[in-house]
């Protein structure tokens, strides 16, 4: 039988990603829904998520895709009432509070589930096996894109806690901490605030690598035009570039074959994170990678302010 899950904060992403990936997938049942103003129709919808919880009890999953800042309260209550999570990206707005979710799941004996889309773009499990085998000398991410266009009227982006521009960013270091077979860690950062806004525009990232290589990131909200998502390898046996969030793979200027997705209800970023929650609710296990956000923090904490002009929507 189908999981029975209920899918909280219908917005954007819940729409484009969550909604039809539920939909289209044999091991889901979208079975309520709740949020402030969205609804899906001819789903059950609720206002007050301790009702859904308390009225649902055949609801043994929850999908949280609220903002970071709100969603702890929401992930606590879930799973205090026994019920498994999957948690959209970022898993949280502290790294603190979800290891505290990852210790009430082990508490209360169910799944949670700390989801990085982006690890799952179509070339990313070939650059991580292909760099498997290959000494690192740089890697350089660029990520720019038009916050008007992919956040528009977004503020909760612009609050403390609504990461800025490392909400795409974010996404970079998900796939840079999949494929890079050591780890490394940020050694400095610029970030660039404008002057009405608590969360910074554009980042400069460096970090650190065991072996010496260059590493580093640079995040841009203000870009027109081109939308740039590359990661750019270089290797003592070759060169490697994730293009398109992943999507597209060249290695030493050879593009790779694509991976065609389109049409295939079980193929594509979210239908593969709901096919591991799927797994985790029937196992019993927890996924909580945090290293992705781990390295933002440490931009917060290192990073160099610089203020810049006012952004306006």
């Amino acid at each position: 039988m189908a999981n029975k899950i209920a899918l909280v904060g219908i917005g954007k992403i819940a729409l484009d990603q969550h909604v039809p990936t539920i939909n289209a997938s044999a091991e889901w049942d979208l079975a309520a829904t709740c949020s402030r103003e969205g609804t899906v129709e001819g789903v059950e919808s609720y206002r007050d998520f301790s009702a859904l919880l308390r009225e649902r009890p055949d609801i043994e999953v929850v999908s949280l895709c609220l903002p970071p800042v709100p969603r702890f309260d929401f992930a606590a209550e879930a799973l205090r009432a026994g019920r498994h999570v999957m948690l959209e990206k970022p898993p949280g707005a502290t790294l603190s509070e979800c290891r505290t979710l990852e210790a009430m799941a082990r508490d209360a004996g169910v799944s949670i589930y700390a989801t990085w889309h982006s690890r799952e773009a179509a070339q990313v499990a070939a650059a991580k096996a292909w760099l498997s085998t290959r000494r690192l000398r740089s890697l350089t991410v660029t990520w720019k894109e038009d916050v008007r266009r992919w956040h528009p009227g977004q503020l909760w982006i612009w609050k403390a806690g609504g990461l800025g521009v490392f909400d795409p960013g974010i996404n970079a270091l998900s796939i840079v901490t999949e494929i890079l077979p050591v780890p490394v860690h940020l050694s400095a950062a610029e970030l660039f605030f404008p002057e009405n806004c608590e969360t910074p525009i554009a980042a400069d990232l460096t970090f650190a690598h065991p072996d010496g290589a260059e590493v580093t990131a640079v995040f841009d909200f203000r870009q027109e035009g081109e939308q740039i998502w590359t990661i750019s390898i270089e290797t003592d046996d070759g060169c490697l570039v994730l293009a398109d969030g992943g999507a597209k793979l060249a290695i030493d200027d050879i593009v790779q074959a694509e991976v065609h997705e389109e049409g295939n209800p079980l193929a594509g970023e979210y239908p593969r994170l709901y096919a591991r929650m799927a797994e985790l609710v029937r196992t019993g296990e927890i996924d909580m990678d945090l290293s992705p956000l781990m390295h933002v923090a440490d931009a917060f904490l290192l990073g160099r302010r610089v203020t810049v002009e006012p952004f306006i929507e």
